[in-house]
Protein backbone atom coordinates (compact mmCIF):
# COMPACT_ATOMS: atom_id res chain seq x y z
CA UNK A 1 0.00 0.00 0.00
CA UNK A 2 1.39 3.33 -0.83
CA UNK A 3 2.18 5.90 1.92
CA UNK A 4 0.80 9.60 1.71
CA UNK A 5 4.34 10.75 1.23
CA UNK A 6 5.20 8.49 -2.08
CA UNK A 7 5.59 10.01 -4.94
CA UNK A 8 2.68 8.85 -7.58
CA UNK A 9 3.07 9.42 -11.29
CA UNK A 10 0.08 9.30 -13.19
CA UNK A 11 0.36 8.53 -17.26
CA UNK A 12 -2.60 10.69 -18.60
CA UNK A 13 -4.50 13.46 -18.06
CA UNK A 14 -7.74 12.85 -19.35
CA UNK A 15 -10.70 10.83 -17.22
CA UNK A 16 -8.94 8.44 -15.11
CA UNK A 17 -5.79 10.19 -14.99
CA UNK A 18 -7.11 13.58 -13.11
CA UNK A 19 -9.74 11.85 -11.32
CA UNK A 20 -7.38 9.78 -9.73
CA UNK A 21 -4.93 12.79 -9.18
CA UNK A 22 -8.25 14.37 -7.51
CA UNK A 23 -9.57 11.60 -5.39
CA UNK A 24 -5.88 10.86 -4.18
CA UNK A 25 -5.01 14.64 -3.53
CA UNK A 26 -8.61 14.53 -1.72
CA UNK A 27 -6.97 11.68 0.68
CA UNK A 28 -3.94 13.44 1.80
CA UNK A 29 -1.39 11.89 -0.82
CA UNK A 30 1.55 14.85 -1.14
CA UNK A 31 3.60 13.92 -4.42
CA UNK A 32 1.05 13.76 -7.45
CA UNK A 33 2.88 14.24 -10.80
CA UNK A 34 0.58 13.80 -14.02
CA UNK A 35 2.36 13.29 -17.36
CA UNK A 36 0.47 14.21 -20.99
CA UNK A 37 1.97 13.53 -24.17
CA UNK A 38 0.39 16.07 -25.50
CA UNK A 39 1.53 19.32 -25.98
CA UNK A 40 -1.67 21.28 -24.73
CA UNK A 41 -4.12 20.42 -21.74
CA UNK A 42 -6.33 18.27 -22.35
CA UNK A 43 -4.96 16.33 -25.34
CA UNK A 44 -6.96 17.33 -28.57
CA UNK A 45 -7.51 14.34 -29.68
CA UNK A 46 -8.43 12.53 -25.90
CA UNK A 47 -11.88 10.66 -25.92
CA UNK A 48 -12.20 12.57 -22.61
CA UNK A 49 -12.14 16.12 -24.57
CA UNK A 50 -15.11 16.66 -26.40
CA UNK A 51 -18.50 18.81 -26.59
CA UNK A 52 -20.53 16.29 -25.32
CA UNK A 53 -20.61 13.30 -23.34
CA UNK A 54 -23.76 11.14 -22.21
CA UNK A 55 -24.46 11.52 -18.53
CA UNK A 56 -26.80 8.40 -17.83
CA UNK A 57 -27.14 5.43 -15.34
CA UNK A 58 -29.33 3.39 -17.46
CA UNK A 59 -26.99 0.39 -17.41
CA UNK A 60 -28.15 -3.35 -16.97
CA UNK A 61 -25.01 -3.52 -14.32
CA UNK A 62 -26.50 -2.54 -11.47
CA UNK A 63 -22.96 -1.50 -10.49
CA UNK A 64 -22.50 1.13 -12.84
CA UNK A 65 -26.22 2.05 -12.48
CA UNK A 66 -25.69 2.81 -8.60
CA UNK A 67 -22.14 4.70 -9.34
CA UNK A 68 -23.69 6.75 -12.06
CA UNK A 69 -26.23 7.75 -9.76
CA UNK A 70 -23.57 9.45 -7.40
CA UNK A 71 -21.41 10.43 -10.37
CA UNK A 72 -24.66 12.54 -11.24
CA UNK A 73 -25.59 14.04 -7.66
CA UNK A 74 -21.94 15.14 -7.92
CA UNK A 75 -22.00 16.43 -11.78
CA UNK A 76 -25.32 19.06 -10.34
CA UNK A 77 -22.62 20.65 -7.87
CA UNK A 78 -22.86 23.78 -9.28
CA UNK A 79 -19.99 25.34 -7.58
CA UNK A 80 -17.70 22.25 -8.87
CA UNK A 81 -18.85 22.10 -11.90
CA UNK A 82 -20.48 24.99 -13.50
CA UNK A 83 -22.60 24.34 -16.62
CA UNK A 84 -20.08 21.24 -17.68
CA UNK A 85 -23.50 19.19 -16.65
CA UNK A 86 -27.04 19.72 -18.49
CA UNK A 87 -29.78 17.75 -17.35
CA UNK A 88 -31.85 16.91 -20.32
CA UNK A 89 -33.29 13.92 -19.82
CA UNK A 90 -32.29 10.50 -21.75
CA UNK A 91 -34.23 8.50 -23.58
CA UNK A 92 -33.46 5.32 -23.99
CA UNK A 93 -34.68 3.07 -27.11
CA UNK A 94 -34.19 -0.52 -27.84
CA UNK A 95 -37.10 -2.44 -26.41
CA UNK A 96 -38.31 -4.79 -28.56
CA UNK A 97 -41.66 -4.56 -30.32
CA UNK A 98 -44.16 -6.56 -28.44
CA UNK A 99 -45.61 -9.49 -29.04
CA UNK A 100 -49.64 -9.60 -30.02
CA UNK A 101 -51.25 -9.49 -26.71
CA UNK A 102 -48.21 -9.50 -24.72
CA UNK A 103 -47.01 -6.24 -22.21
CA UNK A 104 -43.93 -4.53 -22.97
CA UNK A 105 -42.87 -5.51 -19.48
CA UNK A 106 -43.40 -9.27 -20.25
CA UNK A 107 -41.54 -9.08 -23.25
CA UNK A 108 -38.41 -7.72 -22.23
CA UNK A 109 -37.02 -9.77 -19.22
CA UNK A 110 -33.31 -10.13 -20.27
CA UNK A 111 -33.32 -7.27 -22.43
CA UNK A 112 -30.10 -5.01 -22.06
CA UNK A 113 -33.02 -2.10 -22.28
CA UNK A 114 -35.38 -3.76 -19.69
CA UNK A 115 -32.67 -4.54 -17.02
CA UNK A 116 -31.61 -1.01 -17.36
CA UNK A 117 -34.83 0.30 -16.86
CA UNK A 118 -35.07 -2.05 -13.90
CA UNK A 119 -31.72 -0.92 -12.45
CA UNK A 120 -33.14 2.91 -12.85
CA UNK A 121 -35.99 1.97 -11.16
CA UNK A 122 -34.40 0.29 -8.27
CA UNK A 123 -31.96 3.49 -7.71
CA UNK A 124 -34.60 5.30 -7.54
CA UNK A 125 -34.59 7.29 -10.94
CA UNK A 126 -37.16 9.39 -12.45
CA UNK A 127 -38.14 6.98 -15.67
CA UNK A 128 -41.41 7.21 -17.65
CA UNK A 129 -42.20 4.21 -20.30
CA UNK A 130 -42.65 5.31 -23.17
CA UNK A 131 -44.88 2.29 -24.57
CA UNK A 132 -46.45 4.05 -27.93
CA UNK A 133 -45.63 6.14 -30.55
CA UNK A 134 -46.75 9.17 -29.55
CA UNK A 135 -45.56 9.21 -25.84
CA UNK A 136 -41.99 8.79 -27.51
CA UNK A 137 -42.88 12.11 -29.37
CA UNK A 138 -44.33 13.28 -26.13
CA UNK A 139 -40.41 13.46 -24.76
CA UNK A 140 -39.72 15.65 -27.19
CA UNK A 141 -40.68 19.38 -27.01
CA UNK A 142 -43.33 20.44 -29.28
CA UNK A 143 -42.05 22.16 -31.75
CA UNK A 144 -39.19 19.80 -32.50
CA UNK A 145 -39.54 18.18 -36.06
CA UNK A 146 -39.50 14.37 -34.54
CA UNK A 147 -40.12 11.24 -36.94
CA UNK A 148 -42.92 9.03 -36.62
CA UNK A 149 -41.37 6.83 -34.28
CA UNK A 150 -43.65 4.08 -35.11
CA UNK A 151 -41.10 0.94 -34.96
CA UNK A 152 -39.62 1.85 -31.60
CA UNK A 153 -40.44 1.99 -27.59
CA UNK A 154 -38.33 2.84 -24.70
CA UNK A 155 -38.58 5.17 -22.00
CA UNK A 156 -37.48 8.59 -20.51
CA UNK A 157 -34.76 9.04 -17.40
CA UNK A 158 -35.40 12.07 -16.37
CA UNK A 159 -32.33 12.10 -14.04
CA UNK A 160 -29.43 12.29 -16.39
CA UNK A 161 -28.74 13.99 -19.65
CA UNK A 162 -24.90 15.06 -21.10
CA UNK A 163 -21.69 16.69 -20.07
CA UNK A 164 -19.49 19.49 -21.81
CA UNK A 165 -16.63 16.61 -21.56
CA UNK A 166 -13.88 19.40 -22.58
CA UNK A 167 -14.91 21.51 -19.89
CA UNK A 168 -15.22 19.03 -17.50
CA UNK A 169 -12.11 17.78 -17.78
CA UNK A 170 -10.64 21.68 -17.47
CA UNK A 171 -11.90 22.18 -14.77
CA UNK A 172 -10.73 18.97 -12.88
CA UNK A 173 -7.45 19.76 -14.09
CA UNK A 174 -7.46 23.28 -13.06
CA UNK A 175 -8.65 21.86 -9.52
CA UNK A 176 -5.98 19.05 -8.96
CA UNK A 177 -3.13 22.01 -10.47
CA UNK A 178 -4.61 24.13 -7.43
CA UNK A 179 -4.66 21.14 -4.92
CA UNK A 180 -0.92 20.71 -5.47
CA UNK A 181 -0.48 18.37 -8.20
CA UNK A 182 2.51 18.96 -11.24
CA UNK A 183 1.30 18.20 -14.66
CA UNK A 184 3.44 17.82 -16.96
CA UNK A 185 3.18 18.19 -20.61
CA UNK A 186 4.65 17.28 -23.74
CA UNK A 187 5.95 14.16 -22.56
CA UNK A 188 5.53 10.96 -24.44
CA UNK A 189 6.09 8.12 -22.32
CA UNK A 190 8.13 5.43 -24.43
CA UNK A 191 8.87 2.64 -21.34
CA UNK A 192 8.72 1.74 -18.04
CA UNK A 193 11.81 1.68 -16.01
CA UNK A 194 11.92 -1.10 -13.53
CA UNK A 195 14.29 -2.45 -11.21
CA UNK A 196 15.05 -6.32 -9.96
CA UNK A 197 13.23 -7.19 -6.72
CA UNK A 198 15.93 -7.61 -3.95
CA UNK A 199 15.24 -11.42 -3.47
CA UNK A 200 15.66 -11.72 -6.89
CA UNK A 201 11.52 -12.97 -7.49
CA UNK A 202 11.06 -10.40 -9.98
CA UNK A 203 10.68 -6.71 -10.96
CA UNK A 204 9.19 -3.78 -9.87
CA UNK A 205 8.43 -0.19 -11.96
CA UNK A 206 10.29 2.68 -10.31
CA UNK A 207 9.48 4.96 -13.04
CA UNK A 208 9.20 5.83 -16.32
CA UNK A 209 11.80 6.89 -19.41
CA UNK A 210 10.34 9.40 -22.15
CA UNK A 211 10.61 9.70 -26.12
CA UNK A 212 12.80 12.73 -25.51
CA UNK A 213 15.07 10.75 -23.09
CA UNK A 214 13.81 12.23 -19.48
CA UNK A 215 13.14 9.79 -16.45
CA UNK A 216 10.79 10.36 -14.06
CA UNK A 217 10.99 8.00 -10.56
CA UNK A 218 8.32 7.24 -8.76
CA UNK A 219 7.39 4.96 -5.87
CA UNK A 220 4.24 4.04 -8.03
CA UNK A 221 3.21 4.57 -11.51
CA UNK A 222 -0.54 4.76 -12.53
CA UNK A 223 -1.32 4.64 -16.22
CA UNK A 224 -4.22 5.75 -17.42
CA UNK A 225 -3.34 6.41 -21.26
CA UNK A 226 -6.60 5.11 -22.48
CA UNK A 227 -6.61 3.55 -26.29
CA UNK A 228 -2.72 4.65 -26.37
CA UNK A 229 -2.10 2.27 -23.23
CA UNK A 230 -1.77 -0.78 -25.92
CA UNK A 231 0.53 0.28 -28.12
CA UNK A 232 3.20 2.50 -25.64
CA UNK A 233 3.30 -0.72 -23.70
CA UNK A 234 3.26 -3.48 -26.40
CA UNK A 235 5.84 -5.71 -24.07
CA UNK A 236 2.70 -5.83 -21.29
CA UNK A 237 0.59 -8.95 -21.01
CA UNK A 238 -2.88 -7.42 -20.98
CA UNK A 239 -4.74 -10.77 -21.28
CA UNK A 240 -7.15 -9.36 -24.06
CA UNK A 241 -8.49 -6.73 -21.84
CA UNK A 242 -7.34 -3.47 -23.71
CA UNK A 243 -7.79 -2.62 -27.34
CA UNK A 244 -7.79 0.77 -28.97
CA UNK A 245 -11.10 1.09 -31.27
CA UNK A 246 -11.98 4.14 -33.28
CA UNK A 247 -16.02 5.20 -32.90
CA UNK A 248 -17.69 7.11 -35.60
CA UNK A 249 -18.99 10.51 -35.00
CA UNK A 250 -20.68 12.93 -36.92
CA UNK A 251 -21.87 16.69 -36.58
CA UNK A 252 -24.65 18.82 -38.52
CA UNK A 253 -24.03 22.91 -38.33
CA UNK A 254 -27.56 24.75 -37.61
CA UNK A 255 -27.71 28.38 -37.53
CA UNK A 256 -29.56 29.71 -34.52
CA UNK A 257 -32.77 30.09 -35.47
CA UNK A 258 -32.55 26.08 -36.90
CA UNK A 259 -30.91 25.28 -33.54
CA UNK A 260 -34.10 26.83 -31.40
CA UNK A 261 -36.46 23.53 -31.83
CA UNK A 262 -33.42 21.13 -30.84
CA UNK A 263 -32.45 23.32 -27.53
CA UNK A 264 -34.46 21.70 -25.01
CA UNK A 265 -34.52 18.05 -26.89
CA UNK A 266 -33.49 14.90 -24.93
CA UNK A 267 -30.51 12.56 -25.41
CA UNK A 268 -31.35 9.68 -27.69
CA UNK A 269 -29.71 6.56 -26.86
CA UNK A 270 -31.04 3.50 -29.61
CA UNK A 271 -29.50 0.27 -27.84
CA UNK A 272 -30.78 -1.45 -30.89
CA UNK A 273 -28.41 0.29 -33.54
CA UNK A 274 -25.82 1.83 -31.00
CA UNK A 275 -27.14 5.01 -32.21
CA UNK A 276 -27.41 8.71 -30.31
CA UNK A 277 -27.94 11.85 -30.73
CA UNK A 278 -27.24 14.92 -28.29
CA UNK A 279 -29.35 17.99 -28.10
CA UNK A 280 -27.69 21.31 -30.05
CA UNK A 281 -24.44 22.69 -28.00
CA UNK A 282 -24.31 26.61 -27.31
CA UNK A 283 -22.99 26.69 -30.60
CA UNK A 284 -25.41 25.49 -32.59
CA UNK A 285 -23.72 21.55 -33.46
CA UNK A 286 -25.64 18.77 -32.89
CA UNK A 287 -23.74 15.95 -32.55
CA UNK A 288 -24.15 12.21 -33.07
CA UNK A 289 -22.34 8.76 -33.21
CA UNK A 290 -22.69 4.88 -32.97
CA UNK A 291 -21.52 3.02 -29.53
CA UNK A 292 -20.19 0.11 -31.40
CA UNK A 293 -17.15 -2.10 -31.30
CA UNK A 294 -15.52 0.30 -33.65
CA UNK A 295 -12.38 0.18 -35.93
CA UNK A 296 -8.99 -1.11 -35.23
CA UNK A 297 -6.19 0.64 -36.94
CA UNK A 298 -3.08 -1.66 -36.73
CA UNK A 299 1.10 -1.19 -36.74
CA UNK A 300 2.93 -4.02 -35.73
CA UNK A 301 0.24 -6.27 -34.79
CA UNK A 302 -1.30 -3.47 -32.33
CA UNK A 303 -4.02 -1.39 -32.42
CA UNK A 304 -3.49 2.31 -32.53
CA UNK A 305 -5.31 6.08 -32.56
CA UNK A 306 -5.20 7.24 -35.69
CA UNK A 307 -5.85 10.69 -34.80
CA UNK A 308 -5.45 14.70 -35.93
CA UNK A 309 -2.56 14.39 -34.16
CA UNK A 310 -0.54 11.78 -35.72
CA UNK A 311 -2.73 11.91 -38.97
CA UNK A 312 -3.76 15.48 -39.51
CA UNK A 313 -6.70 16.42 -41.04
CA UNK A 314 -7.02 13.07 -42.36
CA UNK A 315 -7.32 11.75 -39.09
CA UNK A 316 -10.52 12.96 -38.16
CA UNK A 317 -12.26 10.89 -41.28
CA UNK A 318 -14.76 8.00 -40.84
CA UNK A 319 -15.34 5.31 -43.41
CA UNK A 320 -18.28 6.66 -45.88
CA UNK A 321 -20.73 3.03 -45.47
CA UNK A 322 -20.79 4.92 -41.14
CA UNK A 323 -21.28 7.97 -42.85
CA UNK A 324 -24.15 6.37 -44.62
CA UNK A 325 -25.42 4.73 -41.45
CA UNK A 326 -25.35 8.01 -39.24
CA UNK A 327 -27.56 9.95 -41.70
CA UNK A 328 -30.01 6.66 -41.65
CA UNK A 329 -30.61 6.67 -38.02
CA UNK A 330 -30.49 10.73 -38.02
CA UNK A 331 -33.53 10.24 -39.97
CA UNK A 332 -35.10 7.71 -37.73
CA UNK A 333 -35.03 10.19 -34.59
CA UNK A 334 -35.15 13.71 -37.02
CA UNK A 335 -35.66 13.65 -41.09
CA UNK A 336 -34.80 17.14 -41.25
CA UNK A 337 -31.96 17.08 -40.06
CA UNK A 338 -30.72 14.14 -42.25
CA UNK A 339 -31.30 16.72 -44.95
CA UNK A 340 -28.71 18.53 -44.32
CA UNK A 341 -24.73 18.39 -44.92
CA UNK A 342 -22.39 16.72 -41.82
CA UNK A 343 -20.04 19.85 -40.99
CA UNK A 344 -17.25 17.17 -39.34
CA UNK A 345 -16.35 14.05 -38.42
CA UNK A 346 -14.26 12.50 -35.93
CA UNK A 347 -13.22 9.02 -34.82
CA UNK A 348 -13.43 9.02 -31.12
CA UNK A 349 -10.51 6.47 -29.55
CA UNK A 350 -11.45 4.26 -27.00
CA UNK A 351 -9.52 1.47 -24.57
CA UNK A 352 -12.61 -1.46 -25.24
CA UNK A 353 -12.27 -4.77 -22.87
CA UNK A 354 -14.35 -7.73 -24.26
CA UNK A 355 -16.94 -7.35 -21.07
CA UNK A 356 -17.32 -3.56 -21.05
CA UNK A 357 -15.75 -3.75 -17.60
CA UNK A 358 -12.73 -1.19 -16.88
CA UNK A 359 -9.87 -2.30 -16.10
CA UNK A 360 -8.43 -0.96 -12.71
CA UNK A 361 -5.97 -3.27 -11.69
CA UNK A 362 -2.37 -4.11 -10.05
CA UNK A 363 -0.47 -5.36 -12.62
CA UNK A 364 0.77 -8.99 -11.89
CA UNK A 365 4.21 -9.61 -10.47
CA UNK A 366 4.45 -5.68 -10.51
CA UNK A 367 4.26 -3.68 -7.21
CA UNK A 368 4.76 -0.95 -9.20
CA UNK A 369 2.24 -0.57 -11.36
CA UNK A 370 -1.65 0.17 -11.86
CA UNK A 371 -3.67 -0.04 -14.61
CA UNK A 372 -6.69 2.91 -14.99
CA UNK A 373 -8.01 2.64 -18.30
CA UNK A 374 -10.56 0.19 -20.00
CA UNK A 375 -13.28 3.07 -20.30
CA UNK A 376 -15.09 0.86 -23.11
CA UNK A 377 -16.87 4.01 -24.28
CA UNK A 378 -18.78 4.46 -20.99
CA UNK A 379 -16.11 6.30 -18.47
CA UNK A 380 -16.50 10.21 -18.58
CA UNK A 381 -19.74 10.31 -17.26
CA UNK A 382 -17.91 9.05 -13.69
CA UNK A 383 -14.96 11.98 -13.86
CA UNK A 384 -16.54 12.94 -10.74
CA UNK A 385 -15.91 9.66 -8.97
CA UNK A 386 -14.09 6.83 -11.07
CA UNK A 387 -10.97 8.04 -9.70
CA UNK A 388 -12.22 7.23 -5.60
CA UNK A 389 -11.87 3.53 -7.43
CA UNK A 390 -7.93 4.02 -8.19
CA UNK A 391 -7.55 5.67 -5.30
CA UNK A 392 -9.18 2.68 -3.23
CA UNK A 393 -6.90 0.13 -4.60
CA UNK A 394 -3.60 1.87 -4.40
CA UNK A 395 -5.27 2.37 -0.48
CA UNK A 396 -5.70 -1.57 -0.40
CA UNK A 397 -9.29 -0.75 -0.03
CA UNK A 398 -11.18 -1.55 -2.67
CA UNK A 399 -13.55 -4.77 -2.45
CA UNK A 400 -12.71 -8.13 -3.45
CA UNK A 401 -16.06 -8.17 -6.16
CA UNK A 402 -14.58 -4.91 -7.63
CA UNK A 403 -10.59 -6.30 -7.67
CA UNK A 404 -12.31 -9.24 -9.46
CA UNK A 405 -14.49 -7.38 -11.90
CA UNK A 406 -11.90 -5.02 -12.90
CA UNK A 407 -8.94 -6.82 -12.53
CA UNK A 408 -6.56 -7.51 -15.85
CA UNK A 409 -6.93 -11.43 -15.19
CA UNK A 410 -10.29 -11.63 -15.01
CA UNK A 411 -11.61 -14.65 -17.72
CA UNK A 412 -12.71 -12.28 -21.05
CA UNK A 413 -15.77 -15.13 -21.98
CA UNK A 414 -18.39 -12.52 -20.85
CA UNK A 415 -19.55 -9.71 -24.17
CA UNK A 416 -20.21 -6.09 -23.60
CA UNK A 417 -24.21 -6.71 -23.98
CA UNK A 418 -24.40 -2.52 -25.17
CA UNK A 419 -23.06 -3.22 -28.03
CA UNK A 420 -23.58 -5.39 -31.16
CA UNK A 421 -21.13 -6.37 -34.50
CA UNK A 422 -17.65 -7.35 -35.09
CA UNK A 423 -14.26 -5.22 -34.97
CA UNK A 424 -12.57 -4.40 -38.43
CA UNK A 425 -9.83 -3.16 -39.23
CA UNK A 426 -10.30 0.58 -40.49
CA UNK A 427 -9.93 0.61 -44.08
CA UNK A 428 -7.93 3.64 -45.15
CA UNK A 429 -9.32 3.45 -48.60
CA UNK A 430 -12.73 3.98 -47.94
CA UNK A 431 -12.45 7.38 -45.73
CA UNK A 432 -15.12 9.70 -46.43
CA UNK A 433 -14.12 13.42 -48.16
CA UNK A 434 -15.03 16.76 -47.39
CA UNK A 435 -17.69 16.11 -50.01
CA UNK A 436 -19.29 12.64 -48.58
CA UNK A 437 -20.08 15.21 -45.75
CA UNK A 438 -22.75 16.84 -48.56
CA UNK A 439 -25.84 15.76 -49.41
Amino acid sequence: MAGLNDRILILGCGCFGVSTAYHLLKRGFTDITNLERSLVVPAPDAASNDINRIVRSSYSDRFYSEFARDAISLWKNGEEWGDSYQESGVVVLGFPEPSPGATIQGDLVGSYSRESYNNDLAIGADVTLLETPDALRSAFPSSTPVASLDSKTGYLNKDGGWADAGKGLKRMINRVTQMGATIISGKEVKELVKELIKDGTGFKTIGVRCSDGSQYDASLVVSALGSWTPSTFPGLNFNGACLATGQCVAMVQLTPEEAKAYRKCPVVLDFNTGFYIFPVTENNVVKMAIHSVGYTHLKKNVSTPRTISSDGDRGLAIPKQDLGYLRSYLGEVYPELAAKPFSATRLCWYNDSPDGDWVISKYSGDAGLILATGGSGHAYKFLPNIGSLVADLIQDKLSPELIQKFSIDRPQGKADLSRKGFTQELPLDQLCTLSDLLL
